[in-house]
């Protein structure tokens, strides 16, 4: 490929990531509202999962939540069915992220959530899929298309589910009133 060849997949990529967030933006409704407050009710902590790239994005969100004053967790599905089930609680929240809505790891890691009464926010991009068929609450993250035109790796549905975390993490401190001094106590070594 030439340089003009290389620059406009470049553009390419961008603008269909663009216009999945635009879309998403459009479909923001009362079961993000839903999500929100059901995390801000959570007496325990945020229990992340997803498997390849959507545990990647899950591993962010994590993050994010905790920086902003909400505890939280990734919990990879396998660990979790191997002892780490031990750090969940009936008071805790979980988020489960999955394009398809199918990812078999997630199957078993559902079932026990459900045991210790945990309730499910997930994320997918299917919404007749297992997943949002066990879901508490149902946050569509469905894109038209991967902007990879080769191997569909997830490129458009991982930035569209990176910025629904996003999302819910602000207007989760919004509803908690967390302020940038709150913010700076959690950050003693940087520089804000």
């Amino acid at each position: 490929m030439n340089s003009a060849e290389l620059i406009e997949r470049g553009r390419t990529v961008i603008r269909m990531e663009r216009d999945a967030l635009a879309a998403l933006e459009a479909r923001i409704d009362e079961s993000f509202a839903s999500a929100v407050n059901l995390l801000a009710a959570a007496d325990g902590q945020v229990i992340i999962s997803g498997v390849g790239k959507s545990g990647l994005i899950g591993q962010k969100i994590a993050a994010t939540l905790r920086s902003t004053g909400t505890p939280a967790t990734f919990l990879h599905p396998t660990e979790a069915m191997h002892g780490d089930l031990g750090l969940v609680g009936p008071c805790d929240v979980a988020l489960f992220i999955s394009k398809s809505g199918e990812t078999d790891e997630l199957t078993p890691l559902v079932e026990q959530l459900k045991r210790f009464g945990v309730s499910l926010i997930v994320l997918t991009g299917a919404r007749d899929s297992f997943l949002a068929r066990q879901a508490d609450v149902l946050l569509d993250a469905s894109v038209e298309d991967e902007a990879c035109p080769t191997t569909d790796a997830p490129t458009t549905s991982t930035t569209t589910a990176l910025a629904l975390g996003d999302a819910l993490a602000v207007a989760l401190l919004s509803a908690k009133g967390f302020r940038r001094e709150d913010f700076a106590r959690l950050h003693p070594g940087g520089s804000l």
